[in-house]
């Protein structure tokens, strides 16, 4: 890598001190790499501040990528903020470790990824029971053929809580087993069939089994609960010639058994030949510090991680496809797999689509969006729910669009464009993905990202040049040209564009006493961060 540290030269930041996150502080300060704790929550730093008198705390991320003594970046926040930060990192060329899931969307995903490659930077996703060195022993046996050809594998990650309510229970434990499997499969399933239970909260599954089939005819099955009578994660490998059982709930030596079962064929009769179980010898080490130690590792000799980006992007995809099978009641998902990297397959359930609309196969529309008169959604973008996409709109390719946005007539959503939930782009406004083109200069390589974020509103005529970030709510009057990044609720005007008040989320202009006469919110001002913060209803 450009950085030519050893792994103990390494300094890192670790964004999100929280339930997991102290579990990152520990291990990297042991490691002697920790240098700063940022979190939003100033009460977090107190137990901090007393434990580890040699690091220092922050509460805004600005100050994370902006310290040049930082060359790493580990995030322990909501999967929702994954993509945001870990694109801001990249793109300050810090490496960037991120929990899982990776992030929510593939585009998002692959997005990263190509940052990543581009600045040269290490992205890696914490999967940590690949590095448990129980799970590596067993990966090792399956790979070598100790285990024979994989008939099946299945596994359970139950417990009593902890109950999650920004996630379900897919997607808060079963991503852990997901990548198991696929390190054992060495492939991605060809299908992939969900069902959940929802006991707690109507929209939220408290329950899920996920079946998956692979080109081999391997099956893998996942149980995964948090409304289970006690905690058990047991991982079991079926093979013709050995069966593996990880039982990550037993004493370290007892964790990994293997059972020489096999079965014998008698007058064309199966008969089971039963075995003694042997216990595997693999010397104890804590996972969690194996993951950290191989992030400083990969960051000083450039190796690629074991779960990097794309093996994230893996395992979000068999997420995804599991969400979109309970979605569907239970339905069968296809994946496609192999060398092309697909982008989502096509939802159209309770949308409309006007009979000249063009919706490219390989983009995801979500329930209840409408696509009006001549417009084209270009494969590998992603629409969210409720959206209404006006006349003559241009949507593609690999865009992602959140949910409830409304595009009015004339819009061209560029690669390299993201639009948050809520967003409004006025008729005939503009964005931009490529800084100075040509028309006889291939540019495509250069495309700079731009980031409008939940609420904004542009105005008609505007004009977005690319890689700028919208801040959340901002207002952006109709005809003006904006070349720089805008805060949360800033109202700007103008060419090129400069801010000229706030606005509340309802849409009014914000009196100098930041209360709004309209809707009641009251906010308070971040100086120095030049953005608004809301105080009250």
């Amino acid at each position: 890598m450009a950085d030519e540290k050893s792994a103990k030269d390494i300094s890192l930041a670790v964004v999100g001190g929280g339930y997991w996150g102290k579990n990152l502080v520990r291990n990297f300060h042991n490691l002697g790499a920790l240098k700063l704790i940022c979190d939003s929550n100033d009460i977090v730093f107190e137990k901090y501040r007393e434990q580890y008198k040699d690091v220092e705390t922050c509460l805004a991320f600005n100050d994370v990528i902006r310290d040049d003594s930082i060359d790493a970046v580990v995030i322990s926040t909501p999967a929702e903020t994954h993509y945001q930060l870990a694109r801001e990192a990249l793109l300050a060329d810090k490496h960037v470790y991120v929990e899982k899931p990776l992030v929510l969307d593939e585009n998002e995903a692959q997005s990263i990824i190509q940052i990543a490659k581009e600045r040269n930077r290490i992205l890696m996703v914490g999967h940590l029971l690949q590095y448990h060195p129980i799970f590596m022993k067993l990966k090792e046996l399956a790979l070598s053929g100790e285990l024979g050809r994989i008939n099946y594998i299945y596994s359970n990650r139950l417990n009593l809580g902890k109950i999650r309510r920004e996630e379900n229970i897919l997607w808060s434990f079963a991503p852990h087993d997901i990548s198991m499997i696929l390190a054992l499969a060495e492939d991605e399933p060809e299908s992939v069939i969900a069902t959940g239970g929802f006991y707690l909260h109507s929209k939220i599954a408290d329950v899920t089994t996920t079946h998956m089939e692979f080109k081999s005819g391997m099956q893998a099955y996942v149980h995964v609960s948090w409304l289970h009578p006690f905690k058990e994660q047991k991982l079991v490998v079926v093979g013709d010639r050995k069966m593996a059982v990880f039982n990550d709930t037993k004493q370290w030596e007892d964790k990994l058994l293997l059972y020489p079962h096999r079965i014998k064929w008698e007058h064309n009769i199966p008969v089971a030949d039963k075995a003694e179980a042997e216990k595997v010898d693999v010397p104890q080490q804590e996972p969690l510090r194996q993951e950290c130690e191989h992030f400083l590792n990969c960051i000083a000799t450039g190796k690629t991680p074991i779960t990097d980006g794309n093996e994230g992007l893996r395992v979000l995809r068999v997420l995804k496809a599991g969400q979109r099978s309970m979605d569907l009641k239970g339905r069968m998902v296809k994946l496609k797999t192999g060398a092309e990297t697909p982008g989502p397959l096509a939802c159209q359930i309770d949308c409309f689509f006007h009979d000249s609309a063009v919706i490219d196969k390989g983009s995801e529309i979500g329930k209840g969006t409408k696509i009006w008169h001549f417009s084209h959604v270009l494969g590998g973008s992603k629409i969210g729910e409720n959206c209404n996409i006006g006349q003559n709109v241009v949507i593609g390719p690999d865009v992602t669009i959140g949910n409830q946005c409304k595009i009015q007539n004339n819009v061209s959503v560029y690669k390299g464009v993201t639009l948050e939930d809520g967003v409004f782009c006025g008729p005939s406004m503009v964005f931009t993905n490529i800084y100075n083109p040509r028309a006889e200069i291939p540019k495509m390589d250069q495309v700079r990202n731009t980031l409008v974020k939940k609420g904004t509103t542009i105005g008609a005529n505007a004009t977005i040049v690319c890689g700028c970030t919208l801040g959340r709510y901002c207002f952006v009057g109709a005809g003006s040209v904006v070349n720089q990044n805008v805060s949360d609720y800033a109202l700007v005007v103008g060419n090129p564009a400069k801010q000229i008040g706030w606005v509340c989320e309802c849409g009014e202009r914000l009196p100098d006493d930041l209360e709004c006469l309209f809707c009641g919110k009251k906010y308070d001002s971040d100086l120095e961060n030049r953005n608004l913060v809301v105080k009250s209803q």
